[in-house]
């Protein structure tokens, strides 16, 4: 069996992967940023020439590229976060090389998606947020695609998992604003300054999605989540029935069933 845990952020996704390979070391977990055979999260996805390129213009880091590079067919994926460096603007040049915030076409994004999730064929794998969160992510804030578009997207999806054996894990809150002050306040630094708010609302503000919509702040952020948790969950529904269990969390008490 493989597993996805899926849920917004807050929502307890990391202590569920983490209580999971504790009780099952047979399982193999694929964290965000880690190389990963269905989902690209932090990841460059280069072809051959733009490879060498990045290899000459940062030969001084040539061996940690390499050391973090995956050949995948004719492309290569450098998980470019693990590497450590004070080069400047080395991660913001590798960002560009990503398949999400709006960098591949419609087209180009769902080709890459499917074609990997159809190359995927391992078992007994675990998955952080790889099959919804940073996809749908993408197709409603860059993209702009509408729910039904989703759905159906979703439903391709499912048709390249034929055979495969597979649980979505889907961890909903009761609270979503709740949740997100919540992870406001853990991810922020013995200062107490904010490290991880900031960073996240600049990015969903220079979105399209939230610029059409005038969305801002955490008003615009909980309403975003809000749409995102009602089309996950209609997705589940319409789409995944018989493979996935949906866990709902109290915010702030301890789940007794996770």
């Amino acid at each position: 069996m493989n597993y996805f845990i899926e849920g917004i952020q807050g929502s307890g996704k990391t202590t569920m992967l983490e209580k999971m390979t504790q009780d099952n070391p047979k399982l193999k977990a694929y964290r965000e940023g880690d190389f990963s055979p269905v989902e690209l999260a932090w990841c460059a996805y280069v072809s051959h020439s733009q490879y060498e390129i990045i290899i000459k213009k940062y030969a001084n880091l040539a061996g940690e590229i390499k050391k973090n590079t995956v050949k995948e067919g004719e492309m290569y994926i450098i998980t470019y976060t693990r590497i450590i460096t004070d080069i400047p603007d080395f991660h913001k040049e590798l960002e560009q090389y990503e398949i999400y915030n709006g960098l591949k076409s419609k087209a180009e994004f769902e080709e890459i998606v499917l074609s990997r999730f159809t190359s995927w064929s391992e078992d007994n794998q675990l998955f952080e947020c790889s099959i919804f969160q940073n996809i749908i992510e993408n197709q409603i804030l860059y993209l702009q695609m509408n729910d039904d578009e989703i759905v159906d997207f979703y439903r391709r999806v499912k048709d390249t998992l034929k055979g495969k054996k597979y649980k979505i894990i889907y961890l909903s809150v009761d609270n979503v604003r709740e949740a997100e002050e919540i992870i406001k306040k853990e991810r922020s630094d013995e200062a107490g300054n904010e490290m991880w708010f900031p960073v996240m609302i600049k990015y969903l503000e220079g979105a399209p999605f939230f610029k059409a919509h005038g969305y801002i702040g955490m008003e615009g952020l909980v309403k975003h989540l809000e749409h995102r948790v009602d089309l996950e969950r209609r997705i589940l529904r319409e789409v995944f029935e018989g493979y996935y269990e949906i866990i709902e969390r109290k915010i702030g008490l301890e789940n007794t069933n996770i």
